[in-house]
């Protein structure tokens, strides 16, 4: 009996220890609580549709890594390309950026590059605080001006470094005109993007853009071809591709949605973003899995409540957001805004933007506009 007890309690000892041997290591080497999945947010848009001051929403959020047009490269270094065969090229690039791998930078800019070499870095605020800069606090709200004058110097791989220390990863681009690109993207393991789908009144756009021509000039020619930019129908021939790209965007996004788009796709129109700033901030944020911290809220009013009518065009100063939205009514002739609506039909009729059927029914707007500017 004593030897059959023995031979239990050894049995019991021999488990124990083969047991303690195979998990001992696992809890002694327990790692650390793993870092979340890295969120990826793509700004998608067109020139002169609000996109940089929506990017400057998510760019002045103390969790986002934030670039704005990484795609500017690809069509400088491309230029004699058309925009459609570019589209491989910049997705290649966006996806590198989001996986914040900087070398891909290498294939359109100069070995010897800082930093300041990136378009519209200083719109960035996470390249304007640490690691990417030792001058501002990283939770600051940093201005384009301040960056600009004393965070130039410092050395490209901070960019690459920055980039790897945020939990969401933001871009804001216009170089894409077909949702179905991206979707490579959408099913990459690697990331985890969501597309915002910014889109602006055409007629809104087209003022914006005829102040804007000769900035704009190298992008409309790859869009539609440096003859169709030409005469009378020249910028008509671009809204025409703008607006087609819109609806063929949002069709894919919403209404023959694949799986693997659900919950990643949110359209927002700038006109309801400038209505109700606070909300439509909200919302986006929501969508992105970000906070909306009291001091972006602070934000986010003051600079879509300013007394500024928007005079700089890629300026992101404070303004009177609403009425510079509507500034159409009052400058743009009726024959143009028939123009704009002949060739944006199906973009305005399936985004909900009224058409004006008459210059006397201008005219009434403009009385309602001017109205409303005396209430408030």
């Amino acid at each position: 009996v004593m030897n059959s007890r023995r031979v239990q309690v050894l049995l019991i000892l021999a488990v124990l220890s083969v047991l303690l041997i195979h998990f001992l290591p696992c809890s002694n080497n327990a790692p650390m609580e793993e870092k979340p999945f890295p969120v990826h947010i793509l700004i998608l848009s067109s020139w002169r549709s609000g996109s940089s001051f929506t990017g400057q929403i998510f760019s002045q959020h103390p969790s986002v890594f934030y670039l704005m047009e990484p795609a500017w490269h690809v069509w400088v270094k491309m230029y004699q390309n058309s925009a459609k065969v570019l589209h491989m090229a910049v997705r290649d690039l966006v996806r590198s950026v989001f996986l914040c791998d900087m070398s891909v930078f290498d294939a359109y800019m100069s070995s010897q590059k800082k930093k300041s070499d990136l378009f519209k870095w200083e719109t960035s605020r996470a390249l304007c605080s640490p690691p990417a800069c030792d001058l501002f606090s990283r939770s600051d709200i940093i201005t384009a001006g301040n960056c600009r004058t004393i965070c130039g110097q410092y050395p490209f791989s901070k960019v690459e470094e920055a980039c790897k220390t945020y939990s969401h990863v933001a871009i804001k681009e216009v170089r894409f005109f077909d949702l179905k690109v991206l979707y490579p993207l959408l099913t990459d393991p690697s990331l985890n993007l969501k597309i915002i789908h910014l889109v602006r009144d055409p007629r809104a756009v087209f003022r914006s853009r005829e102040n804007t021509m000769a900035d704009l000039k190298r992008d409309s020619n790859i869009i539609v071809g440096s003859q169709r930019t030409k005469g009378e129908m020249g910028p008509y021939n671009m809204m025409q591709v703008i607006c087609k790209s819109h609806v063929e965007i949002y069709k894919a996004g919403r209404q023959a949605i694949p799986s693997f788009l659900k919950d990643r796709y949110l359209l927002v129109r700038y006109e309801d973003i400038v209505r109700d700033p606070l909300a439509k901030a909200a919302q986006m944020y929501r969508f992105a899995e970000l906070h909306f911290t009291p001091e972006l809220r602070k934000w986010v009013h003051n600079i879509t409540h300013g007394k500024g009518q928007g005079a700089q065009a890629f300026d992101i100063g404070s303004r009177d957001a609403l009425q510079v939205s509507q500034a159409w009514r009052k400058t743009l002739p009726f024959q143009k805004i028939e123009k704009v609506q002949n060739v944006c039909k199906d973009a305005m009729d399936l985004l909900g933007y009224r058409l004006v059927q008459s210059e006397e029914e201008q005219k009434n707007m403009l009385l309602d506009l001017l109205f409303a500017q005396n209430s408030s």
